[in-house]
């Protein structure tokens, strides 16, 4: 602080002062400052600023000034009463956390749920936004439910089985799936998941009370058999599925299962939420239709993402189901935020309405062909021993089955330690793993970075199992 004169004097005589008072002590008010030292009011509170900076006194409003209280001799907040509060930490919290956290500066990540900023059509939304949020109109409350166009777009996505009225329009996948749990189950319920099967999901399910029952799945998707065992076994009525490129094994539902799963779910009374997630990211041929598309008699609930594959701003997605179960989605969305932003709805409809997405997937489909293939030769050159897994047909990430007796949770700790975010498999599992799990994600970073990101995996693998 440059002082003048005057400025100079209050300060030093509010150092005189602080240092002749104890923590806590009143200094003088603005105006007794201001006729000692027959300055201005603005000199003497510049004088003040300069010595709250400084950490020696504490201006507070309304009160006035006082001696601050040292670093070393504040009190120390005690909150250790909230953990008895609060009880015990819910289960999965941790997981979902890790899985979202940034990587740190100079790691390459294989690990995450978003496309890479230069995958995502940032300069359409762009547009799009800037345009609704001009529209005084999309400020507007809309319906609950969210706009009848963009629900008849969702709709229409879903395959003919159901309408515009049947869906809710929500901020996310993860709100959309947590809504349907607490809409259509009870504390205390049964949820059957795939094994291994979405990390969020699992996380969603033990927040809302629920007991999960993992049942197997292979390359071709969930077993029926297990499933309609497992269904008589809990005496469950509803089972979670990503049918498409599930989230972590990237396996797609056979399309002979199709039709046993369909059975099983009718014998049972059941419902499946269908996590269709990935259906704008399909690498290779063309997706099947969803499940819903040939649900007959309403025991499919649909959720559509499109934060997957767009950008993990645009928080917008739908949930539908027909009858009864729709009825209660749509009343359980209330609850939680009234409905998802205007101009975020609008801007999204016009998204996807615009020629511009229909490009946006063709590119992406490209990019994400040459990021998978640059992660798998870099496997086979520096791996080569966890390649010989199935390779998906689309989705964002590898699952490849580590030697026998790896600590995969260890290897994904020694791995960020050498630079290259993984994560392990262990806590996609609902019980008991099989056998050690990574989840390599290929569309969180450059091609060109897989090789270096694989040789540094291979060399924490190798520090772990050297003898």
């Amino acid at each position: 602080m440059n002082h003048g004169s005057a400025a100079d004097r209050v300060v030093q005589d509010l150092r005189g002062l602080v240092a002749a008072a104890g923590p806590g002590d009143r200094l003088p008010s603005v105006r007794q400052l201001t006729a000692r030292h027959q300055a201005s009011p603005v000199t003497v509170a510049e004088a003040i600023r300069h010595l709250v900076a400084e950490g020696l006194i504490e201006a507070r409003s309304g009160r006035g000034t006082f001696v601050a209280t040292p670093p070393d001799e504040r009190r120390v907040p005690d909150l250790s009463w909230q953990t008895v509060t609060l009880g015990p930490r819910r289960p999965g919290e941790e997981h979902m956390q890790a899985l979202l956290a940034l990587p740190p500066a100079g790691a390459i990540p294989l690990s995450g749920g978003y496309l890479d900023a230069d995958l995502q059509p940032a300069a359409a939304l762009g547009a799009a936004l800037t345009r609704a949020a001009r529209q005084p109109a999309s400020w507007q409350r809309g319906p609950a439910e969210g706009r009848a166009d963009l629900r008849a777009w969702f709709a229409r996505e879903a395959g003919a089985g159901l309408r515009a009225d049947d869906m809710v329009i929500c901020p996310g996948g993860q709100a959309a799936l947590s809504t349907a749990l607490r809409a259509l189950t009870a504390p205390g319920d049964t949820l059957l998941v795939e094994s291994p099967t979405y990390l969020g999901a699992l996380a969603a399910a033990q927040a809302a009370g629920l007991r999960v029952v993992p049942v197997p799945a292979d390359a071709d998707g969930v077993r029926p058999d297990h499933l309609a065992a497992a269904f008589a076994r809990t005496g469950a009525r509803l089972f979670y599925c990503q049918p498409l490129h599930a989230n972590p094994h990237g396996a797609t539902l056979a399309g002979h299962r199709r039709t046993r799963v369909a059975e099983a779910l009718r014998e049972a009374g059941a419902f499946l939420i269908e996590d269709d997630y990935a259906r704008d990211l399909t690498i290779d041929g063309e997706p099947p239709p969803p499940l819903a598309a040939d649900d007959a008699d309403g025991h499919v609930v649909y959720l559509r993402s499109l934060t997957k594959s767009a950008a993990p701003g645009l928080r917008v997605a739908a949930i539908g189901a027909r009858g009864p179960a729709g009825a209660r989605l749509r009343a359980a969305r209330l609850l939680d935020d009234f409905f998802v932003a205007g101009p975020l709805q609008q801007a999204t409809l016009e998204l996807v309405t615009a020629p511009a997405w229909a490009r946006h997937r063709r590119a992406l489909r490209t990019a994400l062909r040459t990021r998978r293939e640059a992660l798998l030769s870099a496997l086979r050159r520096h791996l080569p021993d966890v390649v010989g897994q199935p390779v998906p047909r689309g989705g964002l990430h590898l699952w490849v089955r580590l030697p026998e007796g790896t600590d995969d949770v260890a290897l994904a700790a020694a791995a960020a330690a050498e630079g290259v975010v993984v994560f392990p498999g262990r806590p996609w599992y609902a019980a008991e793993p099989p056998a050690p799990h990574l989840r390599l994600t290929y569309a969180a970073a450059p091609p060109d970075l897989m090789d270096e990101a694989v040789r540094r995996l291979a060399r924490a693998l190798r520090k772990g199992t050297a003898p």
